[in-house]
């Protein structure tokens, strides 16, 4: 600590600041259930609305940037926000805290499920924990939107961003067609002519997250092989565990050998229902196939790229406000951004919201939120207590 920073008492200690880091990503990582978009919200809850670490404008900024890079971005977010909290060492806190308590309950299902060769029930407790993080997801999309929307351009993108998204139309060519939109727009606008954006501009090297290759003979699993595999994945993946899913399936079950359909499923299972990263189905894998070493292999390989692309751009985002080409850019990216978080969580509503007693939930979560302003981890845990006693009750 610096003579200044003793002297000061307004100057937050470092390690003080990082201790907060860690308890709060480990918190989350504890108990953010519903997938990336709701930890979207659970994050902008805490470090735009109760802590103010972040203003609106400075949290979107950094959710745009982390949709531009591969990998799971609600943990980039994470990682991105430990970095503009307290720098280098925030970056490895936030992100490491965020991703070690789904390790951990992964590790532990992973371990049942290899001895026993089946998974947990827990859809008594996800009963009523979908239906709070709806409501979640739902106030922080509100709040975001009226941040992000500034203006008719900004709402006709956000509308067809949404609607291609429902069409199902890549989500990385989404948030690039919504930037160049932006740009292009703007760019007109300061030349006075109506020319758009060169098409040219549109290519992407989409080769780049293709499946290693087709099916071909079972391939003996080594831990390097593993760690090789997931660090490929953690190094090309944009998209949606739906994306993970296909990678996996095409490279583990049919040109690797290494896993069966019905073991995949289980994973996938594990990573949605479990709280923090959906990554951590890697986790899961690397157990069923290597033990404990090849768990911690895993996980290593698919998350080590995320925090080496937040360290090489996450300096960079204060910088792109400066030039209004990257700032119109960023703007369109983040309209696309919340357009996608909406779609998301359009098709989580419908999956979750499926009685009166889930609707009811979300209702009164919703005022909780909005009005009395209760922690929404408070409401995750009660939503769950909620749920369980529900389905208990009913199935007796």
């Amino acid at each position: 600590m610096s003579s200044l920073e003793s002297q000061n008492p307004a100057v937050p200690d470092r390690a003080a600041v990082l201790r907060e880091l860690a308890f709060l990503f480990l918190r989350l990582g504890t108990t953010a259930f519903g997938g990336p978009a709701a930890h979207i919200a659970l994050m902008e809850d805490e470090v735009v609305r109760r802590r103010r670490w972040l203003t609106r404008e400075e949290f979107v900024d950094l959710l745009g940037a982390a949709n531009l890079i591969p990998g799971p971005n609600s943990t980039e977010l994470a990682i991105h926000i430990g970095h503009r909290r307290a720098g280098w060492p925030g970056l490895l806190v936030a992100g490491t805290c965020f991703i070690l308590p789904a390790f951990f309950i992964v590790l532990g299902i992973a371990w049942g499920y290899s001895r026993f060769g089946a998974l947990p029930d827990v859809g008594a407790l996800l009963y009523g924990v979908k239906a709070v993080i709806i409501a979640v997801v739902a106030q922080a999309l509100w709040g975001l939107t009226r941040t992000v929307v500034k203006g008719a351009l900004a709402a006709v993108i956000g509308i067809a961003a949404a609607t291609a998204a429902f069409l199902g139309v890549d989500e990385l060519l989404l948030l690039l067609l919504s930037g160049l939109a932006v740009f292009g727009f703007r760019a007109a606008t300061r030349r006075g002519n109506t020319s758009g954006p060169s098409p040219g501009m549109l290519a992407a090297p989409w080769s780049a997250v293709l499946p290693l290759g087709a099916a071909s003979a079972a391939v003996p699993f080594t831990q390097q092989g593993l760690f090789l595999f997931f660090l490929k994945v953690g190094s090309v993946l944009y998209g949606s565990g739906y994306v993970l899913l296909a990678f996996l399936r095409s490279d583990l079950v049919q040109r690797l050998g290494w896993l069966t359909e019905a073991q995949l499923l289980d994973a996938v299972a594990v990573g949605q229902v479990t709280p923090g990263p959906v990554f951590t189905t890697a986790t899961f894998i690397g157990y069923v196939l290597g033990g404990p070493v090849g768990a911690t292999v895993a996980t290593v390989g698919i998350f080590l790229p995320a925090f080496v692309f937040v360290a090489l751009s996450g300096p960079l985002v204060p910088r792109l406000r400066e030039s209004w080409v990257a700032g119109a850019f960023l703007d369109g990216v983040n309209v696309a951004s919340l357009a996608l978080m909406a779609v998301v969580t359009w098709q989580l509503g419908r999956a979750a919201l499926v009685d009166v007693w889930t609707v009811g939930l979300a209702i009164v979560s919703a005022v909780l939120l909005i009005r009395f302003r209760v922690n929404s981890a408070w409401l995750v845990l009660g939503g769950g207590a909620v749920g369980w006693l529900v389905q208990t009750t009913s199935g007796a």
